[in-house]
């Protein structure tokens, strides 16, 4: 089981916080809905088969990918499905959502003075079409997409490189994020704060995360 988090972080021993997009920031449910019903729906009537039949065949092909970069790459799945993915992307844009008191977290901690980096394996045109619809990246300081690395947040090269372009202090910086792989990367490269984000989509049920704090909410670590 997860240790819900009593203390609070010692804000005054932190100068950067680096922050996941969607599962932390922003609702997944938009994400989970995109590639669980979205996308084979599209497929189907592409192929003119059942939907069942969709899910059926891009089980197997999204499960193959999975903690790799192209899991997350809009340009690869478009040539894979033989689909335009951004265009559907942007066609299901208004339910693209802020997870509950998150927006108002990252103004308190602008407001404390703290160095705000998104750290994200959003594809470049995923996160234009999400900055777009809520204006994210406009209270960061910095955007790092892990495209950018050539390497997902699951791997220690993203770390690294993320780590010399933002020159932060490890034990002086937070993170937090909802997946349990990137969580362990993070605290594997030296980061001292490493928070996990037990409910990223607001329409399905809380994750338990094992040896690490873990928080509902982001506005729970203020």
């Amino acid at each position: 089981m997860s240790r819900t988090v009593h203390d609070k972080p010692d804000w005054s021993a932190i100068d950067t916080v680096l922050l996941d997009l969607d599962g932390t920031l922003l609702d997944l449910a938009f994400d989970n809905e995109f590639w669980r019903e979205r996308i084979p729906e599209a497929y189907a009537q592409a192929r003119g088969v059942s939907v069942a039949d969709a899910r059926a065949a891009l089980t197997p092909v999204f499960r193959a990918r999975e903690g790799t970069l192209d899991w997350y790459c809009i340009e690869y799945w478009s040539r894979e499905l033989d689909l335009d993915v951004a265009q559907l992307k942007r066609q299901s844009a208004a339910r693209i959502a802020w997870l509950p008191g998150a927006r108002d977290t990252l103004e308190t901690l602008r407001a404390r003075g703290k160095r705000l980096a998104l750290v994200t394996n959003a594809h470049p045109q995923a996160l234009a079409i999400k900055d777009q619809a809520t204006g994210v990246t406009a209270l960061m300081d910095a955007v790092y997409s892990s495209h950018r690395f050539g390497a997902p947040k699951e791997h220690a090269q993203f770390w690294q490189a993320v780590s010399a372009s933002e020159g932060y202090d490890p034990k002086r910086t937070l993170f937090a994020d909802d997946s349990a792989p990137v969580l362990a990367a993070a605290r594997a490269s030296g980061i001292r704060w490493v928070y996990a984000i037990r409910h990223p989509d607001s329409r399905a049920d809380r994750r338990e995360h094992e040896h690490l704090p873990a928080v509902d909410r982001l506005s729970e670590l203020l």
